[in-house]
């Protein structure tokens, strides 16, 4: 990919950013209104499941190809299960941590595992060297988790 096809989709990496932020705090609503974090993302990913459902249905390709769950790595179906924990683990941290602090700290994570999937090439994505200034920005960034984490 080149550098000005990698900074035109800088926008909507933005915008999932901006979305990510708002369902933690949407859900923790959700949450709220029914007293249980884990009812909570069961409600989220249902509604998520029936608009996935409508958006295949209206794409118009068949369900699945044939054959397609034989190709399937055994650990390709552990998807489901990191949205689960993601999301119940959200809505029981946003209120305790504020949008913010959960926010950055998501996103440590997200850096410290990306520098490793990156480096190995694993789980399909490309290989690539981990440089000094990737290691830099990530450092930024924990520091910056520490830093609006004080209280």
């Amino acid at each position: 990919m080149s550098h000005l096809s990698g900074y035109l989709l800088l926008p909507i990496s933005l915008i999932i950013g901006f979305s990510l932020a708002s369902q933690a705090g949407v859900n923790s609503q959700l949450r709220q209104a029914l007293s249980n974090p884990i009812q909570a993302a069961f409600i989220s990913f249902l509604v998520g499941t029936i608009i996935l459902g409508i958006l295949a249905l209206i794409q118009g390709d068949s369900w699945f190809k044939p054959n397609a769950f034989k190709t399937i790595p055994w650990w390709a179906w552990l998807g489901g299960l990191l949205g689960a924990f993601n999301i119940a683990m959200s809505i029981f941290l946003a209120p305790k941590l504020g949008a913010l602090v959960l926010a950055i700290s998501i996103v440590c994570g997200q850096v410290i595992a990306s520098l490793a999937l990156d480096q190995n090439g694993w789980l399909g994505y490309p290989k690539i060297e981990i440089t000094f200034n990737r290691v830099l920005g990530a450092l930024f960034l924990i520091v910056g988790m520490f830093l609006v984490a004080k209280k």
